[in-house]
């Protein structure tokens, strides 16, 4: 089983009314539980570990992670709010605003933390939940005691609001790294994580120091390139696209990813260190392709595998 740990919240999609003005409708979303739901849809075995409100918004996504297939013996349940992302959409972008103060999202704790059995074999980290203390921490420690035989895929996604202590932020963060399998990077991830003047290259090269097999950079339209230790590189094009807007494509790109991966026996540690570059290339071909599907209509609903 892949388990994707994070943030689910409740994305609030601005949508026409009869009256005039628009309104929001709530739409289950956050990064991991996109992924996760993608992964789900694909076919994967997938759970999800995420601190979940009892509130109607955390009924909602628990029912989402169901209908796709997704374990949620994992989830950690709490009285404490649902998080809210208010969604605006300029040209088919999204910016966001945030609302996650005391949530059941960002208060889990260490102490919340499940055991986690034989069966989960892969872990998935991302997004704001590693960037919102306490639970940012608390993932950092699940990473810390549960990396022995299992392969690690993180996408830092950074959003700087949600970063209060940057130093603190770096450290967190190079800790889960060293512990990772794959590293998956936008342009702006990468630029924002090293600022120095140096290439993307060569940027890539750096987080391939710290420990990760493999880097992958995606750059929107201009499509994704992988790194490899051992110095080979292979990059994929997007797929083209009548783009409606870009809500869940990076967090159903990594899906792919992860479920070609799986679906090819790569996504053990042992196997990802000594990746071939076919292997990867298939595997990042087939993470634009769902993403394509993703993008080419409203919020994040990625497709099932009937439709790739």
């Amino acid at each position: 089983m892949i388990l994707c740990c994070g943030e689910a919240l409740i994305d609030m999609i601005p949508t026409p009314t009869n009256a005039g003005p628009d309104g929001f409708v709530p739409h289950a979303g956050g990064a991991v539980f996109n992924t996760a739901i993608a992964l789900g849809r694909l076919g994967a075995q997938v759970g999800m570990l995420s601190g979940l409100s009892s509130d109607m918004f955390g009924r909602q996504l628990v029912d989402g992670l169901k209908a796709s297939h997704v374990d949620v013996s994992h989830l950690v349940l709490s009285d404490r709010p649902t998080t809210l992302a208010f969604v605006r959409l300029v040209g088919g972008h999204a910016t966001y605003d945030f609302y996650d103060e005391n949530s059941a999202g960002r208060m889990i704790t260490a102490q919340d933390m499940p055991t986690l059995s034989n069966e989960v074999s892969a872990l998935y980290f991302g997004g704001i939940s590693l960037a919102c203390e306490p639970g940012a921490d608390a993932y950092a420690d699940l990473l810390t005691g549960a990396t022995e035989g299992r392969a690690v895929m993180i996408d830092p996604n950074i959003r700087p609001g949600f970063i209060k202590d940057i130093e603190r932020y770096r450290q967190r963060l190079d800790r889960m790294l060293a512990l990772s399998d794959i590293v998956k990077v936008s342009d702006e991830d990468l630029n924002w994580l090293n600022p120095a003047t140096m290439s993307l290259h060569d940027k890539v090269r750096e987080i391939l120091r710290k420990g990760p097999s493999v880097v992958i950079l995606t750059r929107g339209g201009e499509g994704a390139t992988g790194y490899l230790a051992n110095g080979d590189e292979v990059q994929v094009p997007a797929v083209k696209a009548e783009m409606v807007d870009t809500v869940g494509a990076g967090d159903t790109f990594n899906a792919g990813v992860l479920a070609k991966l799986s679906e090819l026996g790569q996504l053990e540690k042992d196997a990802l260190a000594k990746l071939e570059p076919e292997v990867l290339a298939e595997a990042l071909a087939y993470g634009a392709r769902v993403a394509a599907v993703t993008v080419s209509r409203a919020g994040a609903n990625p497709p099932w595998v009937e439709e790739v």
